[in-house]
């Protein structure tokens, strides 16, 4: 895979952390060594939430789209790889991060799981309370 033009981007979300290089092709999509919608176990939701910044830009025939993923469940992947292929179509032009930015592509969710405090059993779960 030494293209000559690859084009490399990183998304977070939660727990979940994306490198996502885009490559001139056809239209391939590969998440993990397996294609995007065995992995992501045919869920449609998530697979139209990843493929909406190549759609709006209309790009989905022109790049094949490589992605390494690691870290929590399907869905915060999926947001991770859609914020990583943003950032990825943002370095082949520069003319993109304009659309991308108002679509709301661009933005990285930092919202992440709160930490667990001492003497309750989550982060705001308190054990059971008995008056008697």
């Amino acid at each position: 895979m030494s293209e000559q033009f690859k084009f490399r981007g990183t998304g977070r979300r939660k727990c979940a952390i994306a490198q996502v290089n885009l490559v001139k092709g056809t239209g391939q999509f590969m998440i993990n060594g397996k294609s995007g919608l065995e992995y992501m176990q045919e869920d449609p939701s998530a697979i139209l939430s990843i493929q909406a910044p190549l759609e709006l830009l209309a790009l989905q025939k022109n790049y094949d789209t490589i992605v390494k993923v690691q870290g929590g469940g399907l869905i915060g992947q999926a947001e991770a790889i859609k914020l990583g292929i943003a950032r990825a179509l943002c370095s082949i032009e520069k003319n993109y991060r304009t659309s991308l930015k108002i679509k709301g592509f661009l933005t990285r969710d930092a919202r992440s799981k709160e930490r667990k405090k001492y003497g309750l059993k989550k982060a705001r779960k308190a054990p059971q309370f008995s008056k008697r």
